[in-house]
Parts: structure tokens; sequence; C-alpha cells
């Protein structure tokens, strides 16, 4: 199985990106993790928020595959302590066949189709963070998680 991030745009604060980065190249020697930049919605002065969702979901969709077990982190979802998600990652690993995405949508969240589409829904936390501290926020907890299914010291109790 390989684990995902699909996140709409890409990160423009340099400081952010190198612990993203520094994340994911310690999660590749526990499991197959890529993250993948979605195009985000252009020229969207002219565009409502429904029709940037809109834009922004068509892209999401397109990217996803049939056999995904997709999973938004959304605002809306499910909020856990970092023993009860990687409690959740064993389960998704011995599950899920071919790939586990999660996903990080634009600004203004989802489009009803991805919604649809989506599996699950995750919240990291009860408060708003941008984007692109959200991708860090993720990569460190997916790490953490890791280490607690291997019983690394990194998280303590």
């Amino acid at each position: 199985m390989k684990i995902v991030l699909a996140v709409v745009g890409r990160m423009n604060n340099s400081y952010l990106n190198k612990g993203v980065d520094d994340y994911a190249a310690r999660l590749r020697h526990y499991v197959p993790f890529d993250i993948v930049h979605l195009d985000d919605a252009k020229h969207t002065r002219n565009l409502s928020e429904a029709q940037q969702k809109q834009a922004e979901g068509r892209n999401i969709l397109a990217f996803l595959e049939s056999s995904d077990h997709v999973v938004l982190l959304d605002e809306h979802g499910k909020m856990m302590r970092s023993v009860e998600f990687a409690r959740y990652i064993e389960r998704k690993m011995a599950t899920v066949q071919r790939r586990l995405v999660f996903v990080v949508g634009g600004p203004y969240g989802f489009s009803p189709e991805v919604y649809a589409r989506a599996d699950g829904q995750l919240s990291l936390s009860p408060m708003t963070f941008s984007h692109e501290m959200i991708r860090l926020i993720f990569t460190e907890q997916l790490y953490r998680a890791m280490t607690i299914l291997r019983n690394e010291p990194y998280h303590h109790e």
C-alpha cells in the first residue's frame, strides 16, 4: 500500500516546505509515500467560492483512481489523538489495496462531488490552520503514527 498526500496548490513558504520535505523523507523509511500537488483554480477573482470549489474538485477527482481509499482533511471530519491515528493507519495498511489518499483542498474546502467520492474525513484540530501548515502538521502526525506503530521513542504519552 502507498500513502499519498494530495494537495491543492503549491507551497510558497520555504520554511514550511523544508519541514514537509523532512517528514516526507523520514516517512519513506516506513511506507511508500508521495505528495502530489494538484492545480488550484485559476483566475479566482472572477469565481465565486462555489465555482472555485467546483474547479478544484474537478482536478481532485481527475487525479483519483477508482481503487483509491480517499480521506479528506476537513474541519468537519473525525478528530483523533495521535495513538488513535496510528491504529487507524495500521488498520488501513492492512485493508487498503493500492493507495490511501489524504486530500487537502483549497481555501474554501471541497465540492459536493469530492465529498461524495470520499471514503472518510479527518480533522487535525478544531482550530483553523492555513492549508500550507496542514501539510506540515499532517506529515508530522503520519510520521509520529509510524513511530508509534514501531514502538520507537518519538512519541511520549
